[in-house]
């Protein structure tokens, strides 16, 4: 695995192994990290703050109140008292509800909004990655980052500052009104802290362990349902749904199981933690009962000390149900964190825009190797090759010479590791990606077809094109008289990956698109050979008019298809091995009449 590899998998083994002290380096530098996305929200976020602040003090009221009124107004026959502090309590619930609801709506909202805002910087930041690296991970993988990472991340943005510090000002203020009533009876319940804290730190490693391996393996079971759903054609055409079957259940199984593990340490941590809690309740009604008997303390503060008890206790139960989002969040964060830190596609220093170029391409010692690939073998190695523009060329020969890979090089797909590649005299590395693929159109076998209408995918060559230009790019490759008959005509749903159309349907509105971007090179890599007869010689005439004027370079196996090429160049895994007109490779008798006479020789 190659090391884009280790982002969605060996990643989170690293984090699991790291020591106390990395990890919480780590964790800091996460938080630091993650602080400035408020700052857009910080209004509002502030608004939120102090809402949970006010309700704190609300909660502290309630308990203090109740004291007065057992020990002095309800003694004394202060009605008044009695009274007023009631309608006080309605009038601070009537405000603490409101509270609540800027606090579940507009403390939602922040998380929502900052959600958005890491959603949109990772989908830009995954738009510019190179190739490579969807070539080492799987689409499900990356679709978990974009959806169940960036949701807990979006609660954690929500709930974590605003809880901790409800539970911070609750939890100071119960304890410093605690004192003023008795301090012996409060320093016992601090007392039980500690061992709150303690067991809080021992259970930490293993939330974070349980959820790491929890992220990895939800990414896994996701690239499986995409794989599967996307394959599921090829799975009814060949009876495989008992293999799927199997192997989703492999990854169903492993993400039940870990969903145990992260289920039994929770369990584990609540019951301990509940335990510890409820037992705080028992020593104040013990202890306090005790001292309520030796006339040490009123019935009031008796009564107003249980309550703060629960008023205390809460805020720790909040604390330690809040450290397992944390821990969801950050993890998701530092995963987020672990894509925007990749490098996205080079642009080098200088590079400017080319403009309309004319075609005239030079391959000069060009070699090329998957980084990916563990063994370094190049693919290309030395290929060197001028093409003329307005020529038209056919890359031809057995398969894994790279035919398929020079034509990803033009347009700088990848990076090439020694050479150079120009057009018009321009090394394409001085010139801007973006100006130089807008010069090249691309027709592949594989037509990928977005989910959206007929009008919508053929707009993908010029989406400033007006209908007009839309439609005439169509009749030009020959599908608006299919496109018409068509319920909704231009605006009928394709379906994902054009699902609603034939293959050669598809490949029409490919060559349509590339109509339509009317670029100056063109590249045709296998666009009719996963075609059957007839249609493909119907396509071939929408392609021969597509590629007139421009500089085409025509990846084929059905040699058929290339024999009026200017030049024809056999290509084999250890470079240029003939090149030359049709006639001139026949007349040579070497590799390209023996591929010729072999798909022919049955006919």
């Amino acid at each position: 695995m190659g090391a884009n590899g280790l982002i969605f998998g060996g990643g989170n083994v690293i984090i699991r192994r790291m020591k106390n002290n990395e990890r919480e380096k780590l964790q800091k530098g996460l938080i630091r990290r993650f602080v400035p996305y408020y700052r857009t929200h910080l209004k509002l976020f502030v608004t939120d703050i102090i809402c949970a602040a006010l309700i704190s003090a609300f909660n502290l009221i309630y308990p203090y109140i109740t004291g007065e009124i057992i020990d002095n107004y309800v003694p004394n026959g202060l009605m008044n008292w009695l009274l007023i502090s009631a309608f006080a309590l309605l009038i601070f619930y009537i405000i603490k509800a409101g509270l609540n609801y800027f606090l579940q709506y507009w403390g939602h909202i922040v998380g929502v909004r900052i959600q958005k805002t890491l959603r949109s910087e990772l989908f830009d930041h995954l738009e510019k990655m190179p190739l490579s690296f969807f070539d080492e991970n799987k689409t499900g993988v990356i679709m978990s980052r974009l959806t169940n990472d960036l949701f807990e991340i979006s609660e954690l943005a929500h709930h974590g500052p605003e809880d901790v510090l409800l539970s911070v000002v609750t939890l100071v203020g119960a304890i410093a009104i605690m004192f003023t009533y008795d301090v012996w009876l409060a320093l016992i319940l601090l007392a039980l802290v500690p061992l709150i804290l303690i067991y809080t730190i021992f259970m930490r490693k293993r939330f974070v362990d349980v959820y790491d391996e929890m992220r990895v393996v939800q990414g896994e079971i996701n690239a499986d349902v995409e794989s599967a759903v996307s394959g599921i054609r090829v799975a009814r055409a060949y009876t495989a749904e008992e293999h799927e079957k199997i192997k989703f259940e492999h990854g169903n199984d492993a993400f039940a199981k870990c969903k145990g593990k992260q289920y039994k340490v929770m369990g584990q941590y609540y019951a301990s933690m509940r335990f510890l809690l409820d037992f705080m309740n028992f020593a104040v009604i013990l202890i306090g009962g005790v001292f309520f008997f030796n006339g040490r303390i009123e019935p009031g503060v008796y009564t107003a000390f249980i309550m703060y008890v629960t008023t205390f206790s809460n805020p720790i139960w909040t604390l330690t149900t809040i450290y397992e989002q944390i821990q969801q969040g950050l993890t998701g964060f530092n995963r987020f964190c672990n894509i925007m830190d990749q490098p996205t596609e080079p642009e080098d220093a200088g590079a400017t825009d080319c403009g309309r170029l004319n075609g005239d391409i030079c391959f000069d010692n060009v070699s090329f190797s998957y980084k990916n690939d563990d063994s370094a073998k190049k693919v290309i190695s030395g290929f060197t090759c001028r093409i003329g523009a307005g020529k038209t060329v056919a890359l031809v020969g057995p398969s894994g010479g790279g035919k398929t890979t020079l034509c990803h090089l033009i347009p700088r797909f990848y990076e090439i590791d020694e050479g150079s590649i120009s057009i018009d005299g321009k090394d394409i590395k001085s010139v801007t990606k973006k100006s130089l693929r807008e010069n090249i159109g691309i027709v592949q076998q594989d037509v990928f077809l977005f989910n959206g209408t007929v009008k919508e995918n053929i707009a993908y060559g010029d989406f400033n094109a007006s209908d007009e230009q839309i439609v005439e790019a169509a009749k030009r490759a020959n599908i608006h008289d299919y496109v018409m008959t068509l319920p909704d005509g231009y605006d009928t749903a394709v379906g994902e990956r054009g699902v609603k159309l034939s293959g050669g349907q598809k490949q029409r509105i490919s060559i349509a698109r590339a109509f339509l971007k009317n670029p100056p090179i063109l590249i045709l890599d296998e666009a009719t050979s996963a075609l059957d007869n007839a249609t493909e010689m119907l396509i071939q005439e929408s392609l021969n008019e597509l590629s007139e004027g421009r500089t085409t370079i025509v990846v084929a196996h059905r040699l058929s298809t290339v024999k009026n090429a200017d030049e024809i160049i056999v290509v084999t895994p250890a470079g240029i091995a003939e090149r030359g007109t049709h006639e001139q490779l026949m007349a040579l008798n070497g590799i390209y009449k023996g591929l010729y006479e072999y798909q022919f020789k049955n006919l």
